[in-house]
């Protein structure tokens, strides 16, 4: 084979899958997901700075695992040991939670693994000629036709993977959230979603982190124009 072959387009759009795969990958194994620290303070020392820095009216509970006084949309995940900070899930697969900052990334995952087996799925497709007879047919092309119902499969529950993290992102709520909201404490007493600033501000704050701000603060927010409204 020729030198200049291994620069073709195949080459290359195959090289770029696996590099971005594998890098992916490796950066939601190995990211930072979020921790709540954890800083050896004397009891009443810590008491009052976690007090100084929350405003009164937000339902924060100390967690009784690591004995934290959890941010709002933060959770202790006993697989980590560790509190999360807006936790999503954990994901057994990689053996890591889905939290505040890798989030962006598994969604940047799950979107490029539907590509590659939407692309995949159209090359056996293509590859699928029907003829008769039917047996003859099948030793012929059976096993491509098994690849092309397992791409299907697999870009199936990928394609739903990426449609329900998309709604989350766009209505700025986690897995946890959407699933227990009757059990959160910081949820169960709202009628909506006291984070859910509107499409645009929500994806833009997802990915590139602005608005800037805590929930705590956007939670306050919130509430004081509740108050305002059924004032009025």
């Amino acid at each position: 084979m020729a030198p200049w072959a291994l620069l073709s387009h195949g080459v290359l759009v195959r090289t770029g899958h696996t590099v971005l795969t594998w890098g992916i990958t490796l950066v939601l194994f190995l990211h930072d997901t979020g921790y709540v620290n954890v800083q050896p303070q004397p009891q009443e020392e810590a008491k009052e700075e976690q007090t100084a820095m929350v405003p009164q009216a937000i339902p924060l509970r100390r967690c009784r695992f690591c004995m934290v006084l959890q941010p709002l949309r933060a959770r202790h995940c006993r697989e980590c040991r560790r509190c999360v900070r807006r936790y999503d899930h954990h994901c057994p697969w990689m053996e890591n939670c889905v939290g505040e900052r890798n989030h962006p990334l598994f969604v940047a995952y799950l979107a490029l693994q539907l590509a590659v087996l939407l692309w995949g799925l159209y090359l056996a497709w293509s590859g699928l000629h029907f003829f008769q007879p039917w047996g003859l047919w099948l030793r012929s092309s059976g096993l491509l036709f098994a690849t092309f119902l397992l791409l299907s499969l697999f870009s199936l529950v990928a394609g739903l993977l990426l449609a329900s993290h998309l709604y989350l992102v766009a209505s700025n709520t986690t897995t946890w959230e959407f699933m227990s909201s009757h059990r959160i404490a910081y949820l169960r007493q709202r009628p909506g979603n006291p984070f859910d600033r509107g499409l645009t501000r929500n994806v833009a704050h997802f990915f590139c982190g602005w608005p800037s701000g805590s929930w705590e603060t956007l939670w306050v927010e919130e509430e004081e124009k509740e108050g305002r409204s059924q004032a009025v």
